[in-house]
């Protein structure tokens, strides 16, 4: 094979999702058949990347992409850790293999049609066939708690309601939102941009003003206070869509490894429901700050954002189960595309060599 056919599979598997679209990794090729990947992640400067797990979830999700682009070239893709390699900034070694029984995945398609649907979807129920190819993406390690009926919408929809309410009021949430919106685009290559957020133009003017300084945000959350947004962002999608869902693993994820394999299965849970011309929208910050209180871990400078926390956390567990081990979450639905996403940083952007 040839550092060409590397490139390719790189090409497509750039597409793979990362929190707020950072991509934080980089593609250093090694011979014809293989490549290391140096990944990052944000929990440095990120109070959602709490122990860096969102960010591993991110990680795995990219090998999956990995895996199935290769697929298509004749390819197994066998990734595995550098135990040396830091937790914060692990390293995974990727070996390309000819294999005769591999077939192309019929997910491959998908992988660059894949994005968020942060605004209105179908409230048409999702079928027993379409449950069913999801669960079987996900694989036996893991499935998935459906919240379908109006009354378990609306508890999710209330919880992401609530939840906004702690993200908007906290200044460290406030430098993430900052860096990572792209004002006044519909397409982004490494940020989000403002009219993929899913409000309307007067609230995102006021959003964009607001957002020049944490004075300045805190002075309109006292003004105007924080309802306005989180009805559009949250609570109204919440409602308008064919269900929430939780992915559980079957084993409580404890170690990078096992996020990582958390990664590869939601993946896959992606694309599929891609390839089912569903959408969806992942819902992780409640789960994060239930296991900030779980864990007794301070987030914010803000003192009473910590028992609103603990309120948070106790409606969380009730909605997803005390003794469940989540550790995906989100709501889906069909309906049309966005037309409003984020894209890619080139390929040539994220190698460390050519």
């Amino acid at each position: 094979m040839s550092r060409d056919t590397v490139l390719a599979i790189l090409d497509k598997a750039r597409w793979a999702p990362s929190g707020d679209n950072t991509q934080d990794w980089r593609f250093e090729l090694v011979g014809d058949a293989a490549v290391r990947v140096h990944c990052t992640d944000t929990r440095d400067h990120c109070v959602y990347d709490l122990d860096g797990h969102p960010s591993q979830i991110s990680f795995g999700a990219l090998l999956e992409t990995i895996a199935i682009a290769a697929s298509g070239h004749g390819l197994r893709a066998d990734a595995q850790r550098d135990p040396a390699s830091p937790l914060e900034a692990p390293v995974f070694d990727v070996n390309f293999v000819a294999d005769a029984t591999v077939q192309p995945s019929p997910l491959i398609p998908a992988i660059e049609q894949r994005t968020v649907q942060r605004r209105r979807m179908s409230t048409r129920p999702l079928s027993d066939t379409e449950k069913a190819a999801m669960a079987a993406a996900v694989g036996p390690g893991y499935h998935i708690q459906w919240l379908e009926s109006f009354t378990e919408r609306w508890r999710a929809a209330r919880l992401m309601f609530r939840n906004a309410k702690l993200r908007l009021l906290m200044p460290e949430a406030y430098q993430t939102h900052r860096r990572i919106i792209d004002w006044g685009r519909r397409h982004s290559e490494e940020k989000v941009p403002d009219q993929a957020l899913g409000v309307d133009r007067m609230t995102l003017k006021l959003m964009r003003w607001a957002m020049h300084s944490w004075e300045r945000n805190a002075r309109m959350n006292a003004l105007l206070g924080t309802a306005l947004p989180r009805m559009q962002m949250d609570l109204a999608p919440g409602l308008a869509c064919a269900a929430h869902y939780v992915i559980h693993a079957h084993v409580p994820a404890q170690t990078i490894d096992d996020y990582v394999a958390a990664g590869r299965a939601v993946q896959r849970f992606w694309l599929t429901l891609t390839n089912l011309g569903l959408f969806m929208q992942p819902e992780m910050t409640p789960l994060i700050f239930a296991r900030y209180v779980q864990q007794k871990r301070g987030f914010s400078k803000v003192p009473e954002l910590l028992g609103m926390a603990e309120i948070l956390a106790r409606e969380t567990r009730a909605l997803v189960g005390e003794a469940s081990s989540p550790v995906y979450m989100g709501r889906i639905g069909a309906g049309p595309a966005p037309d409003a996403r984020s894209h890619r940083r080139p390929l040539s952007t994220l190698m460390r060599n050519r």
